[in-house]
């Protein structure tokens, strides 16, 4: 393998892509090998990343998770070699300044006022729904509590989502804490499913077989390629397109939106399958105390009504109203450009520029959308409090300008017409399709037709 120069040993990027495997995990952070094999069992962001971009150099992408402090544990982990053949994109050299720009300034220490606003508006919220359904009569005020519960859950999956890429506090232990109550005990939603999903999709921003946040069959797809049965590299089984999944594609341009108001009963779906999965899931015994937390208060809020319908009528409100949140993450990132495959380390900044879209709305707007509609932003340095998104948004802007890569950022309608655009080109393709060929080139056309 490899060879000596001097002292330095080398090895080649070819020979680096043979160490891919579990068991077998080399990566190289500028031009340096390490043996992650180990490390991937304890890695705070799971397996699931190392094992994705294992075999190639990750230096953009460790950058972006990782402050400084990381660097320390590299040492321990050094094989020994360098790249013979390491190089550096115009585009890298670019981003690398900015982080060390960004990180000089303390911009990723200024977590800002939000997170103590966020926290204040959730307890005044989860207040006044509990008061609400306690102490009045009225329907009218009970659908208001209902409407209120789910806002509250919208925003305490910010908070949640802050803490998970610790911007929250520099400690990871009250990120933790933070992302227990605002994940399990408040909205159900299991941190462990939300770190081991989100995780991937950052890592493998709109790769159809890769980014679990594109595998919605049978119910969603945004590409025609999903017609021939991807196999999910994430969940390690078929997306199989079968005649029921091609039913549904076919109206899902249509049903976009009735299905955004229970998509909140997916992810409940989705986090006990993965509690009780024989997946390795960390912290598993504290995530479903999270979750007893969850399903003993909301119950319990929910019997308090006095009658049959208007419990009904106060799920239902609380669920329709977290669409919003739901639609959001759709808009983000399903009309942005896909491809299949693993990711590749050295286009890191291009993938992630291309697979994703900001929403255009007014600063005073920016506490309903949690930071998320600077998406591009947030994949750039997701390592960034949200309040300071806006403020380096320009400097996005230019990167993007300078290396020609794509800044989108529709306003919400826009992005919504867009959106329904993409999922009405792949219905009509599902219901055309026949034994023969699959067709292909439906995002191309999606996005090039429609803007």
């Amino acid at each position: 393998m490899g060879g000596d120069k001097g002292e330095m040993k080398y090895i080649t990027s070819e020979e680096l892509k043979g160490h891919n495997k579990p068991g077998d995990l080399w990566i190289s952070i500028q031009g340096k090998v390490y043996d992650v094999s180990d490390w991937g069992k304890i890695h705070p962001g799971g397996e699931g990343p190392l094992l994705t971009l294992a075999g190639q150099d990750v230096t953009d992408a460790f950058i972006a998770y990782h402050p400084g402090s990381a660097w320390h544990y590299l040492d321990r982990m050094f094989t020994g070699y360098t790249l013979e053949d390491f190089e550096v994109s115009e585009v890298s050299k670019d981003y690398r300044r900015l982080m060390v720009e960004f990180s000089k300034s303390g911009i990723f220490e200024k977590k800002g006022h939000h997170v103590m606003y966020s926290f204040i508006s959730v307890a005044v919220m989860l207040f006044a729904a509990v008061y609400g359904v306690l102490r009045s009569d009225s329907t009218l005020v009970h659908l208001g509590c209902g409407c209120l519960l789910g806002l509250l859950w919208i925003l305490s999956a910010y908070i949640g989502h802050d803490s998970g890429h610790s911007q929250v506090t520099p400690s990871p232990k009250t990120n933790k804490i933070v992302q227990l109550i605002s994940g399990n005990c408040l909205t159900g939603i299991s941190i462990a499913w939300w770190k081991w999903t989100h995780n991937q999709h950052h890592i493998a921003c709109n790769s159809l077989d890769n980014d679990p946040d594109l595998q919605h069959i049978p119910v969603f797809a945004v590409s025609n390629r999903f017609f021939s049965s991807l196999t999910s590299r994430f969940y390690g089984r078929k997306l199989t397109f079968d005649s029921v999944a091609r039913f549904l594609v076919s109206y899902q341009h249509w049903t976009f939106y009735p299905v955004m108001c229970f998509g909140r009963i997916n992810l409940f779906i989705q986090t006990f399958l993965l509690l009780f999965s024989k997946r390795p899931v960390p912290d598993r015994a504290l995530n479903f105390f999270g979750l007893l937390v969850f399903w003993t208060w909301f119950p319990l809020l929910v019997s308090c009504l006095p009658n049959w319908p208007e419990r009904i009528m106060f799920v239902l409100a609380s669920f329709v109203v977290t669409a919003l949140q739901h639609i959001q993450f759709c808009l983000n990132h399903f009309s942005g450009d896909v491809y299949v495959g693993a990711p590749s380390g050295n286009d890191w900044c291009e993938k992630q520029t291309h697979g994703t879209i900001d929403i255009s709305c007014s600063k005073w707007m920016d506490w309903l959308f949690g930071g998320l509609q600077f998406q591009l932003e947030h994949h750039l340095f997701p390592r960034l409090p949200r309040g300071q998104l806006r403020k380096i948004a320009p400097i996005a802007r230019e990167l993007c300008k300078k290396h020609n890569l794509p800044y989108r950022n529709p306003g919400f309608w826009e992005a919504n017409v867009t959106t329904i655009k993409v999922l009405r080109s792949a219905a009509l393709q599902a219901r055309q399709l026949t034994s023969g060929p699959v067709p292909k080139n439906l995002v191309w056309e999606a996005i090039n037709t429609h803007g």
